[in-house]
């Protein structure tokens, strides 16, 4: 077991891409398919951030906290930064309402999920990350309304809802880490909470897998029925990752954050909320269904991203000489 394991934490990139195309070509070949592995990826992410979240010591978390200057450039970046940005690409497509508002809805809220796990992948800061997603959630939730209205006009706030964000939050990220704090507790004192620890951090690029396979598996049917429509919001989340990403290195650099901090950075500013905001794009008039496709969309081009940034990542922000190695994980 702990050379397949080795093995698979080796070759993770090749993997990852594997994946993803095995996806594509499940979900191309079989799109009856789609409903039941639409159902399965809250499931299989919540258990991939469980694992995630057991890797990193609640010690640790609570040092994250307290690192206020961290938690200000990502704040600050995310909803100062981004949205010009966001702005600006949004324009491009603003002769197109549906695909217009399925790019405002999913660039303008960050992730707080699947990128605490990038980022540990690309060793940045997932503790000082974790420590943030209770503030990005309910900033997102009070902010969206207000730059929907103001990119989009009075009549698109209908759509947003605080619902999907509450049970995404409490799925995704409240119920995995107390099971995480639960087991981490319960292996100070019992072999079995150690086995658990031990199994899970051995399933992390498996589980990262699955879900990389569900969500391409379930979406990308859909998405290729509107291929020519939704092919112009493309370059727009492309050219959003490479600006975002540049936003966050110099935000980072600016606040003066450690190499750790300042990956972690550029992850929370390239990496959106797609699954959490999906439900608010499928809320929109049938007269507006291609929003849903655009918000999808941005998912597939985000993961083959995110892919290629745990490599890319690390490299523009690099480790001094000497630096410590737990460095990455706080």
């Amino acid at each position: 077991m702990s050379r397949a394991v080795e093995w698979w934490d080796e070759h993770q990139v090749p993997l990852y891409l594997a994946a993803i195309a095995s996806g594509a070509v499940i979900g191309l070949a079989a799109p009856r398919f789609a409903p039941a592995l639409e159902r399965t990826i809250n499931p299989v992410l919540a258990l991939l951030l469980f694992a995630t979240f057991l890797a990193v010591p609640m010690v640790e978390l609570g040092r994250a906290f307290r690192d206020v200057r961290f938690l200000a450039t990502v704040l600050v970046t995310n909803f100062a930064v981004v949205p010009v940005i966001v702005y600006v690409l949004s324009r491009f497509v603003a002769d197109d309402r549906g695909l217009m508002l399925g790019v405002l809805l999913v660039l303008l809220t960050p992730c707080i999920d699947y990128v605490i796990v990038f980022t540990g992948l690309a060793g940045g800061a997932r503790a000082r990350l974790l420590a943030a997603a209770p503030l990005l959630m309910p900033a997102q939730m009070l902010l969206l309304p207000g730059y929907l209205l103001l990119f989009a006009g009075s009549d698109v706030l209908a759509v947003v809802a605080v619902a999907p964000f509450v049970a995404a939050f409490l799925m995704l990220i409240a119920v995995p880490l107390a099971a995480a704090a639960i087991v981490q507790s319960l292996a100070r004192r019992h072999r079995a909470g150690r086995n658990i620890e031990h199994v899970m951090a051995g399933a992390m690029v498996p589980l990262m897998m699955a879900t990389l396979a569900v969500v391409v598996g379930s979406q990308i049917a859909a998405v290729g029925s509107q291929v020519l429509a939704l092919a112009r919001v493309i370059p727009l989340y492309a050219g959003f990752v490479v600006l975002a990403v540049a936003a966050g290195r110099l935000a980072a650099r600016w606040a003066r954050l450690d190499f750790a901090a300042t990956r972690a950075v550029m992850f929370s500013t390239a990496t959106r909320n797609s699954l959490v905001v999906l439900p608010l794009a499928l809320a929109l008039p049938a007269t507006l269904d291609i929003a849903p496709l655009a918000v999808v969309t941005q998912t597939l081009v985000e993961l083959v991203a995110m892919v290629i940034l745990v490599r890319l990542v690390p490299r523009l922000a690099r480790e001094p000489a000497g630096a410590s190695p737990a460095a990455a994980a706080r």
